[in-house]
């Protein structure tokens, strides 16, 4: 590793009181379950050999709550950021998979089937997404260069910043994996964005 390059430590928060398969949570503000905070637990003591300097997160309850466990062996109280947010899923939210297939059959084939490209009814698209989460991260990298910190924020956005980072299309959002409290590390030198970690869960 480059002794100049600047470390971003880019966690997804973790298990969610709403953690039933395949459900649209995006803006809803809900806490984290039990199970998501042992996650996030397991993640702060692998961690705490990491000399960040800062911690960021979204301001959604669940990624500040995670950011907070995982900035504690560190002296870190994590920097909210709006931008961070999940992805605002519209009148979709707080509704699962079978209950979109049995009341917007043909809107959700099409959001399946276009991923990245198909905006949430009444929500953001993607390009929305990159636009406010791209720049705050950017800013985030800047501001730390040479440092390590760590960015806690939803699968959404997450996504978002590896394809912008690595130059993948956005019809790539799902090749990343983003399992609740996983650990995915980019590095910045002066010229590029590299992935050293993608998804590595904590275990539980």
């Amino acid at each position: 590793m480059d002794p100049r390059a600047t470390l971003i430590y880019l966690l997804r928060h973790g298990e969610i009181a709403l953690a039933e398969r395949r459900r649209f949570v995006g803006h809803l503000d809900v806490p984290l379950s039990p199970r998501g905070e042992a996650q996030c637990e397991r993640q702060a003591r692998r961690l705490g050999a990491a000399k960040l300097s800062a911690i960021f997160s979204s301001d959604l309850t669940r990624a500040v709550r995670s950011a907070r466990i995982i900035g504690a062996p560190h002296g870190l109280t994590p920097k909210t950021l709006p931008a961070l947010r999940e992805m605002d899923m519209g009148r979709w939210e707080g509704l699962t998979a079978a209950e979109l297939e049995a009341r917007e059959p043909a809107a959700f084939r099409d959001w399946i089937a276009r991923v990245g490209e198909y905006p949430f009814p009444e929500g953001e698209d993607v390009a929305r997404l990159v636009a406010r989460a791209w720049p705050a991260f950017e800013a985030i990298a800047s501001e730390h260069s040479g440092q390590a910190v760590a960015v806690v924020a939803h699968a959404g956005p997450n996504r978002a910043i590896l394809c912008r980072a690595l130059g993948l299309p956005f019809t790539h959002l799902t090749a990343f994996g983003q399992d609740y409290a996983a650990l995915t590390v980019l590095e910045r030198t002066t010229t590029r964005w590299r992935l050293l970690r993608l998804n590595e869960g904590p275990g539980l």
